[in-house]
């Protein structure tokens, strides 16, 4: 029950997610269910010029240029989905405003971002289980 419960708060994001997934499908993209999250991967380089990411997530739903990255990226993307069952559609805000804050600060809003902390440290811990 609880897991439903955070799929339905996250669903709004899930579904931009979706949408975008589709458009890579549209374009030749692949799609595949890991663990529960839908991961679409345009499947070769990085054609598309406004994607400027080795990976996102949005909700539920992780697009990545290709499977390797999508593989390797995997525990720092699932730290965004937790991330997502927890702020729900508010993660939409509550992201870019953590960049805001640490570029006004003088910082590089990416790697200060505090979900990006959070989600390199994930990954860092499932590197070294």
């Amino acid at each position: 029950m609880v897991r439903l419960l955070k799929y339905i708060w996250a669903a709004p994001c899930s579904l931009f997610g979706l949408g975008c997934g589709l458009f890579l499908l549209l374009i030749g993209g692949s799609v595949r269910q890991v663990s529960g999250i839908l991961e679409f991967s345009i499947g070769y380089g990085n054609p598309i010029p406004f994607f400027p990411f080795w990976a996102i997530t949005f909700g539920h739903v992780v697009l990545g240029l290709n499977e390797a990255v999508l593989e390797y990226s995997r525990a720092h993307e699932l730290e965004h989905v937790r991330q997502y069952e927890v702020w729900g559609v508010l993660f939409f805000l509550a992201y870019p405003a953590s960049s805001l804050w640490q570029l006004l600060r003088g910082r590089n809003p990416y790697w200060y971002n505090y979900f990006e902390i959070q989600a390199r440290r994930r990954s860092e811990r499932a590197d070294h289980s």
